[in-house]
């Protein structure tokens, strides 16, 4: 509902109000939301008197013929791990979690890819800074992968695309997180086992300033 997401960053930008609803994803959901699962809880006014609005999601920056949803984000973070480790982690959560079979998470793949393509990759062309993990096993058929690689077996490579807003200090990052480097003046790569640590340096400045 690209509408209603645009027009509650619009809304929360000029006066720090909206509306919300909920997911239910499972029993435990249901129970604290009075819903069923599988459905979205009635909307609700977002509290009164907030400083930030953290949205956690696929469109945060979606620019669209008719929506334009990033104009109205004041940080932009992309976190996504390279295109085979993101298919490997869907097929295993779909069919361990969800109880898919393997070919029907390959074809839920196939049939999101328009979509995957036109609204979800351009998006982390206009983020401030990205999160990408990055497996340094080998993964060259996600398809028939039966383990997802571990955070030692990954390096985080993070991009600051915005180096204004964001003013990194690459040298401090480098001094704090151990066995990082730098591979082009804008991207520090980080052991996956550090990328929270990274985000706590790189992001908490600019939340406070923002804040502030």
């Amino acid at each position: 509902l690209f509408d209603e997401l645009e027009n509650l960053f619009r809304e929360y930008s000029e006066n720090g109000t909206g509306k919300r609803r909920y997911y239910v994803h499972n029993e435990v959901s249901a129970a604290k939301y009075g819903c069923p699962p599988g459905s979205l809880t009635p909307w609700e006014p977002l509290p009164e008197n907030t400083d930030l609005l953290f949205y956690e999601g696929l469109h945060g920056g979606l620019i669209s013929d008719a929506t334009n949803i990033a104009q109205y984000v004041d940080l932009l973070i992309g976190v996504v791990p390279i295109i085979n480790l993101e298919w490997m982690q869907k097929i295993h959560r779909d069919r361990d979690v969800r109880g898919y079979t393997a070919e029907d998470a390959t074809g839920m793949i196939l049939d999101r890819m328009h979509d995957y393509v036109h609204y979800i990759t351009p998006q982390f062309s206009r983020t401030d800074i990205n999160f990408q993990r990055v497996p340094t096993v080998d993964t060259s058929n996600p398809f028939a992968m039966e383990k997802i690689p571990t955070n030692d077996e990954s390096f985080a490579v993070i991009h600051a695309r915005n180096l204004e807003k964001l003013n990194v200090d690459f040298r401090y990052l480098l001094e704090m997180l151990d066995g990082s480097f730098m591979s082009n003046p804008e991207t520090i790569v980080v052991p996956s086992g550090k990328m929270i640590f990274a985000m706590q340096l790189t992001i908490n400045p600019v939340v406070s300033r923002l804040l502030s």
